[in-house]
């Protein structure tokens, strides 16, 4: 069963720093902590403001469930998030054990 890694990466706007920081502990409380993900946050070495949210699942069946299992209040969490995000956007990639 292989596992399945979702990232997800995006800058932040550089006002909105200390933001981000205290939303990015609450995303984890919610996430690894309510949701029992495995979920972590990075941010990258020598690029200040752009981090990658990482959610490791055990199998396909998992990581298709990611979206179905958002609770509201993880809704909510999001929507936050994107007011921060520099340009609007984040990137997704899926990564597939092979």
């Amino acid at each position: 069963m292989p596992k399945v890694i979702l990232q997800i990466s995006y800058e932040i706007k550089p006002e909105k720093r200390e933001e981000y920081l205290a939303l990015a502990t609450e995303l984890k409380n919610h996430f690894a902590g309510e949701q029992k993900k495995n979920y972590t946050i990075f941010e990258q070495k020598g690029k200040k403001n752009f981090f990658v949210e990482e959610f490791i699942c055990n199998s396909v069946e998992e990581y298709e469930t990611l979206e179905d299992g958002t609770t509201e209040s993880g809704e909510e969490l999001v929507n936050r998030l994107e007011t921060f995000l520099k340009g609007g956007k984040a990137r997704y990639a899926t990564l597939i054990e092979i």
